[in-house]
């Protein structure tokens, strides 16, 4: 046992501002050459921002026939124009594909309270949210409404009742290009919203600012899926996939683009990381 332990030791530095992960020789070789050659996402000019977390995704989370029935019900032109801006196509983690989506026909009622809207100004979507009951959707924290049990408002929040239950400041970036992506996945889920056309759900995130061409192929390619799972993720999901913490995924060096190009192929990040033909094919063998 000793000599086994002689020949298969690695010896690993550890500190206390990061997670860290026991490795092979090899697996420690592939971490001290990214480190090397790539920079910290959080030093990159990229922004990242959970999605819509509404508190009652039942009232504002809404199918396509819904919201042509709240649009139909506006009593003039104004009204559904104005109504039609707030509510949004949705993405929810589960429609997130590598480079795509499956989109599911749904909506979300985005009454941001950071926008302030006046309610009163919609009529059609306030009754429709009244169906739901005002108690309920108030954000007051209120449990066992009318004596029932769990028949719970929402959080108590200093929130109108006909507002998401989250702020949402960055509600401006949403109309951006950006990348949206799954957080818990057992394979890479990232797509590029290049119109800015989707809302996304509290189950995925976004990611906006430079090189977001760059950025998509990287995060699906198998070495960088490989680099954040082995290295950054936390294995708090073990082999089974990986979740994209915000916190880990912003320590994860990657190498800058050559010069303006966004083309990138997992063989070019070999190549770029200068990792050699036995540490490349354990990667791609994953």
């Amino acid at each position: 046992m000793s000599d086994y332990i002689k020949q298969n030791s690695v010896v690993n530095q550890f500190d206390n501002s990061n997670s860290w992960v026991l490795l092979s020789s090899i697996e420690k070789s592939i971490k001290e050459k990214i480190e090397k050659v790539g920079t910290p996402l959080k030093d990159w000019n990229i922004q990242i921002y959970r999605g819509i977390l509404t508190g009652h995704n039942e009232a504002f989370i809404i199918s396509t026939e819904k919201r042509n029935e709240i649009l139909d019900n506006c009593k003039d032109d104004a009204e559904k124009k104005r109504t039609e801006e707030i509510i949004r196509p949705i993405l929810r983690g589960r429609d997130i594909k590598r480079y795509s989506y499956d989109w599911a026909g749904l909506y979300i009622i985005a009454t941001f309270p950071s926008r302030h809207y006046d309610i009163e100004q919609y009529p059609a979507l306030k009754a429709y949210l009244l169906t739901f009951g005002k108690q309920k959707l108030a954000q007051t924290g209120e449990k066992n409404i009318n004596g029932i049990k769990d028949n719970n408002a929402r959080k108590r929040t200093n929130n109108k009742w006909f507002e998401t239950q989250d702020s949402i400041s960055y509600w401006d970036d949403f109309a951006k290009p950006k990348i949206i992506y799954a957080e818990i996945v057992q394979s890479p889920r990232f797509f590029l919203d290049k119109n800015g056309e989707f809302y996304p759900e509290a189950t995925s995130f976004i990611m906006t600012g430079e090189h977001l061409e760059y950025l998509e192929k990287f995060f699906n390619s198998k070495v960088g899926f490989y680099l954040f799972k082995t290295f950054y993720a936390g294995g708090e999901l073990g082999d089974k996939g990986c979740r994209y913490k915000k916190q880990f995924l912003e320590k994860l060096p990657i190498p800058k683009p050559f010069k303006d190009s966004d083309n990138i192929s997992d063989d070019d990040l070999i190549k770029m990381y200068g990792l050699t033909k036995q540490e490349s094919e354990i990667i791609l063998s994953q």
